[in-house]
């Protein structure tokens, strides 16, 4: 039994040796390589100048002038929504506009019967006051009686005050009617306005890429109806982690790449940084202009891209995973092995570039 065992622990340790002196140490040697440090951001590719087209009335979308992916140009009708109550405002504003201002026009029947009193008036008076001086010289001359004199001076006075006041009256009606002709103007053209509510109309050049209503549905005023952007131009939306928004600035170079389109690599630079933090996505706005015209017309297509920090041609690295603890690594000098602390400078997922410690013709061991 005892020798049973014996002869185990000796084919065990045999085994041990032979798998000890096969097993030989792994080493390699730093190497100087191309070196990019980025950022990775996540985002969406949207249209430049896009905006969202909203109803500007209540009511019944009785017509939609387009579809999705239509191209419209600068105040483009869109939709129509019902508007039997407008039309019937803007119609009796427009009467009573037009009636308000042929009222005040050269030959209005209203100020011509003015007119016409007010000349009957002056002839009277006129006529009137020939008589009154006449009488008045023929008194003062003894030639007519007490009686002829105030007869005549009553009749003049009268005719004068009916005069003065009809004048009176036709300034004041015609004082009137431009402040009636100009309240209806107003009302008129506050209608037109609010009648043209009714017919939505784009305010740019560009391209339909969503359509929120649909036609015969109910809208409300300040309810979105569609969504327009430039057709020509779009920019990327990027959400950057906050511990890595410090690391971001203005023009810095993105490369991106589109959910939709794997094959290709698209440029970018860093165009803006929005200095306020999404809390629920623990992230900051970053947008990024294409370098060129981005060749697709969609919106919203999801894109992964990465922010270049640091792009070196060609410097000396070593892969991640041969360092010992954060900064050093094992060299094997003269038939030892000796821990070699380095400074480290740019670093990648699997690269470190090593700006101190090493040369290229160091054996590290890992």
């Amino acid at each position: 039994m005892k020798i049973r065992y014996l002869f185990f622990i000796v084919l065990f340790f045999e085994f041990f040796l032979i798998f000890s002196c096969s097993k030989k140490e792994k080493t390699l040697k730093p190497a100087y390589k191309q070196l990019t440090e980025s950022v990775y951001a996540s985002g969406s590719i949207l249209p430049k100048n896009e905006y969202k087209i909203y109803a500007m009335a209540d009511g019944l979308l009785i017509q939609s002038l387009v579809q999705e992916g239509d191209t419209v140009k600068a105040n483009q009708a869109l939709f129509r929504i019902e508007s039997d109550i407008a039309d019937a405002r803007f119609n009796a504003s427009k009467e009573v506009y037009q009636v308000s201002k042929q009222n005040l026009s050269q030959g209005s029947p209203v100020l011509r019967e003015l007119e016409i009193a007010l000349q009957n008036a002056r002839i009277k008076y006129e006529q009137d006051s020939i008589n009154y001086h006449r009488y008045k010289n023929l008194y003062e001359q003894n030639a007519t009686s007490q009686i002829e004199y105030d007869r005549y001076a009553t009749t003049f006075k009268i005719s004068k005050n009916d005069f003065l006041s009809r004048k009176a009256n036709f300034e004041k009606v015609k004082n009137q009617l431009y402040v009636d002709l100009q309240n209806a103007e107003s009302q008129y053209k506050i209608n037109a306005k609010d009648g043209s509510n009714y017919v939505v109309r784009s305010t740019i050049d560009g391209l339909i890429f969503e359509i929120y209503k649909a036609q015969g549905e109910a809208v409300r005023r300040n309810e979105a109806l569609a969504l327009i952007g430039d057709k020509k131009h779009v920019y990327l939306k990027l959400s950057v982690d906050e511990l890595d928004i410090h690391r971001i600035a203005l023009g810095q170079d993105v490369l991106v790449k589109v959910d939709a389109y794997k094959d290709k690599i698209y440029k970018a630079k860093v165009s803006k940084i929005y200095q306020v933090l999404n809390k629920q996505e623990q992230s900051f706005r970053v947008d990024a202009d294409f370098v060129e015209d981005f060749p697709y017309n969609f919106a919203g297509l999801t894109a992964e891209a990465n922010i270049i920090i640091h792009q070196k041609d060609k410097t000396l690295t070593i892969p991640k995973f041969a360092l010992v603890g954060s900064d050093s690594v094992l060299v094997k000098k003269n038939g030892e092995v000796i821990k070699t602390k380095i400074q480290k400078g740019v670093e990648t997922l699997e690269l470190v570039e090593v700006l101190n410690g090493l040369s290229e013709h160091d054996e590290i061991i890992y």
